[in-house]
């Protein structure tokens, strides 16, 4: 490789972590701000759960029509055209006071986030595979990095009277910058498919999928219920509620950091295996230790076991030889993503009947059978 060639390559490695970090911290900043629209609504948890849906939900159907649009117009202009949506619909989120409004500013703000999520893929797996070495935790480590500072600018705007319409329109412009510094250097060529974009996934595929439904879940839950849990069941003040979603974001970026070297070392299966368990544990250290300054060791427990999880089940889809790798890793994103479309609505539903500590156990019970899965996970 050329040393111009190299510099290109590098410059597209960069470029492809910036969009990586624009969804991760877009949706802290929303992480940060549901105790905000919960009481702005005045809205119990069942609600909140039904109105959740609405992002879970544009995500989910924005996806596919993202892989078909980056196919024939190349990754370049769907992502540019997400992070343009992101970028409308999120100082809306802290502004809408009726439940209405704000479950169809959620809905666009899904939609953008579920677009850029699966068009960030297609190029990481591109940008990957030219390198010759594994990148993919490295890339996903980018989303969690902004996952980590959007909570925590967010938090510390607020902490510092910020007002939640003034600290995401910061947020916003954030955002903007990161892409106009960066969109130059996203792929712009059509991606080569050899068959359907979207295919309901079959055999180890569909395993793969249903895996990645329950671990989305569970970051999910970390997304929308974190702060609720933390100001709601902890008592702890609205303002500094998102602290627990800051743990858990820095947690993971430090693990994704360091992810690749990881999974090398212990393999894919066990990595997913180990990542399980903890996660497991977190939530059940997050729900039975108190106080809750205590209990932040579940959240840390959390995100280094969601760390590599849905990495490796990435990694996996592509190996496998069931499937073709770029429908195969399409369709394992859109199931998995179903998990936060169904996880907020389902959390919420659970704690209106059984209370929220309950609804995490159930979640923890999901995670000690993807633990249990792996020793059937064959690719």
């Amino acid at each position: 490789m050329s040393p111009s060639s190299a510099l290109s390559a590098r410059a597209q490695q960069h470029a492809t972590r910036a969009a990586f970090f624009i969804p991760g911290f877009a949706t802290a900043i929303w992480a940060v701000l549901v105790p905000f629209a919960k009481s702005r609504t005045g809205v119990d948890d069942g609600t909140l759960g039904l109105i959740l849906l609405c992002l879970g939900a544009g995500s989910l159907l924005a996806m596919p029509l993202a892989g078909t649009l980056a196919a024939r117009f190349g990754c370049r202009r769907v992502m540019a055209l997400a992070t343009a949506v992101i970028c409308a619909s999120l100082p809306l989120l802290a502004l809408g006071e009726s439940p209405w409004l704000l479950g169809a500013a959620l809905f666009v703000f899904g939609a953008g986030i579920g677009a850029m999520d699966c068009t960030m893929n297609m190029q990481a797996v591109v940008v990957e595979r030219e390198s010759g070495r594994a990148m993919m935790s490295g890339f996903h480590a980018f989303f969690s990095i902004g996952g980590f500072v959007g909570s925590a600018a967010m938090t510390l705007l607020l902490w510092t009277q910020w007002g939640p319409v003034a600290a995401a329109l910061a947020g916003t412009l954030a955002i903007c910058a990161v892409a106009v510094a960066s969109a130059r250097l996203w792929r712009a060529e059509r991606t080569s498919q050899g068959g359907p974009l979207l295919a309901w996934p079959r055999g180890v595929v569909l395993f793969i999928g249903v895996l990645a439904f329950v671990v989305f879940l569970a970051e999910g839950a970390m997304l929308d219920w974190s702060a609720v849990f933390l100001s709601d069941v902890r008592q702890v003040e609205p303002s500094s509620a998102g602290v627990g979603y800051v743990v858990f974001a820095l947690t993971m970026t430090v693990a994704r950091l360091l992810g690749d070297a990881v999974v090398e070392r212990l393999g894919r299966l066990r990595s997913i295996l180990l990542g399980a368990m903890l996660a497991c544990a977190g939530f059940l250290v997050l729900t039975w230790v108190t106080p809750w300054q205590a209990s932040l060791a579940g959240y840390l427990l959390l995100g280094l076991g969601c760390a590599n999880i849905v990495p490796a089940l990435f990694s996996l889809a592509g190996n496998q030889r069931h499937m073709t790798p770029a429908i195969a890793i399409t369709a394992v994103s859109t199931l998995g993503y179903a998990g936060v479309l169904a996880g907020p609505a389902l959390i919420g539903l659970a704690a209106q009947g059984i209370g929220l500590p309950a609804a995490f156990i159930g979640v923890a019970i999901l995670l000690g059978g993807v633990a249990l899965s792996t020793r059937w996970l064959k690719v």
